[in-house]
Parts: structure tokens; sequence; C-alpha cells
């Protein structure tokens, strides 16, 4: 628009020139020419020569107006006006190059030319009028631009939002989310780029869904009990030494149920009515587990007709009342749907804390269980061997204890480093643990607390605390800090708003938190994303710890943005000499390798499950073969 205004205007300006330069000399010729015929009667009067000079410079544009004697040349009269023009810069004046026309006309005295009338027009109101021309013409073509600019912002932004929309596919690709533009434009080019990327996304999320259907299959095949859908015995076994060995494990109880004589339904009913009959005693046992253990027990069948539950954190008083549920709703599934095979079921259960033998605890559920199967049917075994500490601690100490360590933010924080498996010396980041200490100065491990944190239904107060105290300590520690957070703090649109609530007056620190969620204490795939859409909003990591029993959910992982993802202990524990979890964390690494999720391996120990996870290219480790937890 710039270009066309100069163009117009010099294209104007040639052809105005010479208009106007004829007009002013025409105009000084008709003055001159005028003001000659009317002297001449008065060509003696000085008096009326001025008076009618004056009459006609006063009247029109002129530059001066001269009467000269003819003779002797001498001016008789002279007029002049001044050269500026008013509101009109000088850079134009000159640029425009518009002269002053001069003309005359002589004055006679009968037959003798006695004196000659010179009139010099003023340009003043030809320049005028050409600077207001200008003026209106480039305030047109500035208003035009405008709106050009305006409307061409708003077709351009129309036109090429599939392509901001690409450059949402290609930044979510980097997060490890996979999007779909479903409204294809109508702009034949953008159309097929659109297409091409869509392709590119769709072939991407279904390398990644068959690698992840590849991965569950395998993780099924191995640790999951085809009959009844739990964990078989391989994977209990696993589990269970996982937890005994790990310090963070609260004190609890194993429970054993067999059903007698299976081999004997198994020929009188036949292989589907048993089979049947498995799959309801399961189910019964995960819906009282899921009432009375939580997320954290571990369901299994161990062998033929024989059920294992493993429950830390869980009371004497607690576990009974499992018990109890367990006997009713055996008793009523016997006395409806399989009173024709009248099959018979025991249970007994043994308490066990961090440190024990998993052999040794085996052995004494199973005596606890030979000792109910010789009382009449369905009856159990009530009497635990030892009570542990975590049943006899008492409730009023323990509401006491916790309620003075939330109110006064009296928590221990421990820093577990998480290393480069390529270079155990460079710090990925570092997880952060809590501990609080007695009445004897003594230190309490979260595994003992968290349960009776549970119980009271604090578990937001405490993330709240915990992530107030982590801020605190990012402010002086410049890297990256891993927080775990309880699903219980999930649970609705306000109380994740309250949670994260810390993180609004510390924006600089929040990108440098990584938030954990254990794999068993998810929320709905609603809340779930509520609390992404959050902590993107924050600029908060997500990482996703005790990852291995929940394979149904691996779909999920590309759409979510995860940091990493943390793989359960029980998978890395002697790695190196048992081949199948070797098998299991290649094909895992496999799956998520596709969408760039990095692995890291949970309680490395040993230099041989670390050499493993080398070869197999994992990310990072973290375990006491690397650092144990320790104030900073």
């Amino acid at each position: 628009m710039l270009i066309i205004f100069s163009g117009s205007f010099i294209v104007n300006l040639e052809s105005s020139r010479e208009q106007y330069n004829n007009q002013l000399l025409s105009h000084a010729q008709d003055a001159a020419t005028a003001l000659g015929l009317s002297l001449t009667p008065h060509v003696d009067d000085p008096a009326m020569i001025e008076l009618m000079v004056s009459s006609i410079f006063d009247s029109g544009y002129y530059d001066a107006i001269r009467v000269i004697d003819q003779n002797n040349g001498k001016i008789i009269l002279e007029r002049t006006a001044s050269t500026t023009i008013p509101d009109v810069p000088r850079w134009f004046v000159a640029l425009v190059n518009v002269s002053p026309q001069a003309a005359e006309a002589t004055i006679m005295r009968g037959w003798q030319q006695a004196a000659r009338v010179e009139v010099v027009s003023n340009p003043v109101f030809a320049i005028t009028r050409l600077w207001q021309s200008t003026l209106a013409n480039l305030l047109w073509m500035f208003a035009c631009s405008v709106v050009c600019i305006l409307a061409g912002a708003a077709l351009l932004r129309r036109q090429l939002r599939p392509l901001n929309y690409m450059v949402k596919q290609s930044q979510a690709i980097t997060r490890r989310e996979y999007l779909t533009q479903l409204d294809l434009p109508k702009t034949p080019e953008l159309r097929r780029v659109v297409e091409a990327m869509n392709l590119m996304v769709t072939k991407l999320k279904s390398l990644f869904e068959d690698q992840a259907e590849h991965s569950e299959r395998l993780h099924n095949e191995a640790y999951i009990d085809s009959q009844t859908g739990i964990a078989n015995r391989r994977a209990f076994d696993m589990q269970m030494q996982t937890r005994l060995s790990d310090e963070e494990t609260a004190p609890g109880y194993l429970l054993l149920l067999r059903i007698q004589d299976l081999g004997g339904l198994n020929q009188r009913f036949g292989g589907p009515h048993t089979d049947n009959l498995l799959k309801h005693v399961a189910d019964m046992m995960n819906v009282v587990r899921n009432q009375y253990a939580g997320s954290d027990s571990i369901l299994a069948r161990i062998r033929g007709g024989e059920f294992a539950l493993l429950c830390p954190g869980v009371t004497h008083n607690e576990m009974l009342n499992l018990q109890n549920s367990l006997n009713q709703q055996l008793a009523a599934f016997y006395a409806t749907g399989m009173s024709d095979m009248n099959p018979v079921a025991h249970t007994g259960m043994v308490p066990f804390s961090y440190g024990d033998s998993a052999q040794s605890l085996i052995v004494q559920a199973d005596r606890a269980l030979t000792e109910s199967e010789t009382h009449t049917t369905h009856q159990t075994n009530f009497l635990p061997v030892v009570q542990t500490e975590a049943a006899l601690e008492d409730q009023h100490l323990w509401f006491t204890r916790l309620e003075n360590a939330l109110s006064k933010e009296q928590f221990q924080l421990f820093f577990q480093p998480v290393v480069d498996c390529k270079n155990t010396q460079n710090v990925i980041h570092y997880k952060v643990l809590s501990r609080i200490v007695d009445e004897n100065g003594n230190s309490i491990t979260a595994g003992r607390f968290l349960p009776w944190i549970h119980r009271f239904g604090w578990s937001q107060r405490l993330d709240q605390v915990m992530l107030s105290l982590t801020l605190k300590q990012l402010k002086s520690y410049p890297g990256y800090l891993a927080l775990s957070l309880s699903g219980n703090s999930l649970a609705n649109d306000t109380s994740i708003k309250q949670l994260l609530s810390p993180l609004k007056q510390s924006p600089q620190l929040a990108n440098r938190l990584i938030v954990e969620l254990d794999e068993n204490q998810l929320p709905e795939p609603e809340q779930m994303e509520v609390f992404i859409k959050s902590l993107n909003q924050f600029g908060c990591g997500l990482g996703l710890q005790h990852f291995g029993s929940r394979f149904d959910m691996i779909g999920h992982l590309s759409q979510w943005g995860l940091a990493y993802l943390k793989i359960d202990s029980s998978y890395i524990r002697h790695i190196d000499i048992e081949n199948d979890k070797r098998l299991f964390i290649d094909v895992l690494h496999s799956a998520t390798h596709n969408i760039d999720l990095p692995l890291i391996a949970e309680r490395v120990e040993t230099e041989g499950e670390l050499r493993v996870l080398q070869e197999v290219g994992i990310y990072g480790a973290m375990g006491q073969l690397l650092g144990e937890p320790a104030p900073f």
C-alpha cells in the first residue's frame, strides 16, 4: 500500500504541476490585462493607481504587482506578499516545485506606452490544495491498509489454524502424546500436509500400541493366572520377597485360603465347573481385599485351590474383619450357586514384618491353615503366632503423634538419588522421602505411619505438607526433586486445586518438581486428565512409580505425557539371574522407547542387576547400590 501511494502521488503530481502552472500563468495574465485597461484612464493619477492595484492585490493570490514607468524603468507602485505558505512543510513545497508565474500588460497614454503592469501569481493556493489532497489520500490509504492487515491477519489465522495444530501435534509427540486432527482444511496444499501428519501420528500410535499389547501379553503369560485373572505363584513370590526386604514396608498379615479336594471336585463335576468355582473365589477375595486391605495388598493363586493374600499395613482387628467377611461371602456362595459341588474352604493367617524370610512365612501360614482344617467346615485360624508391633500400637498414640507432626510440619525430608545408568555419577533427580521422630527421638519410616495416615483420612494433609516442604527445599537446590502423592488427594477437582495451590505462589520452582503417582492409586480417567492439565499449567512433570502389575493401562501412557516410568523393584530383583525378568524388561523398554518414555529401575541392589539394566538400555536407576536415602 505504501508503494501504491507513492506511485500514485508521483503520477498525480507530475500531471498536476503543469496544469497548476498554466492556471497560475492564466491567472496572472488576466489580472495584468484587467489592471492595465483599468489604469489607462488614470495613468497620471497616483492615488487612483494605488487604489486600484491594492484592490486587485487584496482580492486574489498574488506574489507581487508592480507598476513600472515605461520611459525610465522606475517602479511607480509595488505590492508584495510573504513567500511562506502556512500549514505546509517546506520539504513538501520543495518537492512539488510549483513556481510563481508572471505576466504583464501595457498602460497607454493616448497612443504612447506610458507604463507597464507586472503581475506575479502566488502558488500558495495550489500548494495548499496539493497538500490537503495528499493528506486525504494518505489517510485513506492508511485506513485501507489497517483494514487489509486486520482482515488478512484474521484470514491467515483461520487458514493457518491447521498448521498451528500441527505444531501442537509435534509438541505432543515430544511429550509422548498422540493427537489426530479431524477437521481437515479445505485448502488443497494444507489438506495434504495435515493428512500426512495424521498418518504419521497414527503410525506412531499404532506402533506403540502393538508393542504395548505384546508387552501385556508376555506379562500376563508370565505373571497372571489364566483361570482366575489374578497374580500367579511366580508374581506372588516376587512381590512378597520384595516387600519383606524393603524397610519401608509396613508390618501386616499373610492369609492363605485353600479349597479342599479340588482334584475330586474336578473329577466329579468337570473342569469348567471347577474353573468357575476358582474364578468366583478369586473375585470374592478381590472384593474383600479392596474393602479391607487396600491397593498395597497382593492377591494370588499360588497352586491348585490355594490362594494367598499379602496385606501390608493391616492391623490384627482389620485382618480378623477381613477373614469374617470372606467366610460370610463363601458361606453365602455355597448356599446358592455351588450347593451341588459342596466345596470346603479353610483360611489361616500369620503376621509378618520387614526382614522376615519368605519361605519361613509361607511355612507358618501353611501350618496355621492346617490347624484350621482340623476344625469344622469353613473354620479359620484366628490365633496368629506372634502379634506384630503394628497390631499392638495404640491408635490414640498414633493419632496424637501424626496430628502434631502434620500441624507443625515436623517431618524429616530424606533424599535418595536417581542416577543415569550409563554414568552413575550423574544424578537425574532426587526422590523425596518422609520420616517422623517419635517421643524417644527415634526416626520412623513412612512405611510404618502411612497406613495410619490412610486410616485417619489425612492423605491430602500429608501431601500438602510434603509439597510445601519440598518447595522450600527447591529454593536452595537448583536441580529436580520428585515427590510421591497419594491417589486419595486427587478424588475431585476441588481437592486437586487445593492440593496444587502452593504452586501458584512458586511458579519458578514448579518446573523443577516432578510429581509421582503409584500405579495402584491412580484416580479415574476423568480426574487423571484434570490433574494432568493442572500440572501442565504449572510446568510440573508427572512420573509413574511401582509400575508392573497393571499392564492393562499401558495404552494410556502415550496420552499422559509422562516424564518417566519407574519399574517396580520386584521385576529388578535378581534380574541378572532370572531370565524371564530380563525378557519382560526388554519388551517393556522396546515399547516405551518408541514413544521416548524413559524407564527408571527401582531398588537396584547389586552390580549384576545394574549391569543388566545398562545392557538393556534403561535410562535411570535408584537403590542401595547407588545411594541410600539421607538428609540433604
